[in-house]
């Protein structure tokens, strides 16, 4: 599993070159999904965490990731996100074990998430 920096490194070199590629579609599916987080009746915090759960049901590692920082940023807490962790492995079924397993390996790199 790449680490923390190297994800987050990759996901914005490739980010910029998606972007820099004009493509109306794919940049509105990118806007589209920015919106999709800001405040609304559901604060960014709660959907950061919806996000997260739906990641890890459908088996989504880099969405995982990304999620988990969010959602240290947003503030949420390691037993917080562990309880959504458990919602999304009863949604997913055992196919999303490894997937949680992956999460609490990336969580000891959040500061945020941290016991």
């Amino acid at each position: 599993m790449e680490t923390l920096e190297e994800f987050q490194k990759f996901r914005t070199a490739m980010n910029r070159q998606i972007e820099g590629s004009d493509h109306l579609g794919m940049k509105r599916f990118f806007a589209l999904d920015h919106q999709a987080y800001e405040p609304g009746p559901l604060d960014t915090k709660t959907k950061e965490l919806l996000g997260l759960v739906a990641s890890t049901a459908l088996r989504c590692d880099d969405c995982i990731t990304y999620h988990l920082v969010r959602c240290a940023e947003e503030g949420w807490k390691r037993g917080e996100v562990i309880d959504a962790l458990n919602v999304a492995l009863m949604v997913g079924g055992s196919i999303t074990i490894p997937h949680v397993r992956r999460a609490f390996a990336r969580m000891q790199e959040i500061q945020g998430l941290e016991p």
